[in-house]
């Protein structure tokens, strides 16, 4: 089985002020069985969570892993909801992000501040004997994974079972792959390598394999995320790095609908 993924990383901060709020939405508790999938959908106009936590929620609507947000109630990490907003008019990406900040406020009285803590990390680097990848804007064979409407190359990404393809992708998209809970590397991770291209290249990991391992399942033949970064001339060395952190000043259960 393969997914295509389209790399999104979005900045909703910078429309905080501005954007509009939805103008309808449903906040209720999930009634999906333990060990349901958890995601958050955005089409135009529109976001639909399905048995998220109100950190991951936290998590899409500023951009930052849940390993940096801080504090906060137990029930934050636990309690899963059944989130549908939608905009009166057109709407998509930074602003439907911020637009879920505004909501979150409201629905949650959250309240929180941008700070910086010491944590353990991970800093992505070159290896010794340089990069083994090619870069995306001379590779004479690229992946073909899709192309935008201005006609270049999608920064994409197609995951099978121990492997990942990738196309055009910057070592800052991959460092926060790599930082999602779902990799299971365990720390954040840092982009240092000084690479400002974006590359194509394939290498022998994938979340599927991360999370067979993770699981006790059947992982003998589950590539690590270390071996798989050296076979294109990367490497993940440990480190304490001071890192951006959303803390959770105040937050209630949400109000009814």
């Amino acid at each position: 089985m393969e997914i295509l993924i389209v790399a999104l990383f979005t900045a909703a901060a910078v429309f905080a002020q501005t954007a509009p709020a939805f103008d309808a939405a449903s906040i209720k508790l999930s009634t999906a069985p333990p060990g349901s999938a958890s995601e958050i959908r955005e089409d135009t106009g529109r976001i639909a969570g399905r048995n998220v936590t109100l950190k991951r929620c936290i998590r899409g609507a500023y951009d930052i892993p849940e390993s940096r947000i801080v504090g906060g109630p137990k029930w934050a990490d636990e309690e899963r909801y059944d989130i549908d907003a939608k905009s009166a008019g057109p709407a998509g990406g930074h602003e439907l992000m911020a637009m879920l900040q505004q909501l979150l406020a409201e629905r949650f009285s959250l309240k929180l501040h941008h700070g910086t803590k010491q944590l353990p990390v991970y800093e992505m680097v070159v290896a010794k004997g340089g990069i083994k990848m090619k870069d995306a804007a001379t590779d004479p064979a690229p992946p073909q994974l899709g192309k935008g409407e201005d006609g270049k190359p999608l920064s994409t990404l197609r995951w099978s079972k121990n492997t990942t393809l990738m196309q055009a992708y910057s070592m800052k998209s991959l460092t926060n792959l790599l930082t999602m809970p779902a990799a299971q590397v365990g720390r954040p991770v840092l982009d240092k390598t000084g690479l400002t291209s974006t590359y194509n290249f394939k290498f022998d990991w994938s979340i599927y394999s991360a999370t067979a391992a993770a699981g006790n399942s059947t992982t003998e033949d589950a590539p690590s995320i270390f071996t798989a970064l050296g076979e294109i001339g990367l490497k993940l060395q440990p480190a304490t790095a001071s890192v951006e952190t959303i803390a959770i000043d105040h937050v209630e259960r949400p109000s009814p609908d």
